[in-house]
């Protein structure tokens, strides 16, 4: 009993079926985020900027960023832009 090998081709198309289930499944919670925010901005509880910045922080937090390093390098930023 011989096993071939799958093809460069082959293997493309089975990740290309893979992605597209999980892009599918995904759909209703990128939907439901899409949801939350603008129930946050619509009944005036957020802004679109404080939920643009508390998606920010969040995601700092989630990845063990710094603040005071990111505090640092956007003050160089910001003093060496002229902004």
């Amino acid at each position: 009993m011989s096993t071939e090998e799958k093809t460069t081709d082959e293997y493309i198309v089975d990740f290309i079926k893979a992605f597209k289930t999980v892009e599918d499944e995904m759909e209703p919670y990128k939907e439901h985020k899409r949801d939350l925010k603008k129930n946050y901005v619509d009944n005036g509880w957020l802004s679109k900027d404080e939920l643009r910045f508390a998606i920010k922080a969040y995601r700092m937090l989630k990845s063990d960023e710094s603040f005071e390093h990111f505090s640092e390098i956007y003050d160089k930023i910001s003093k060496s832009i002229g902004s």
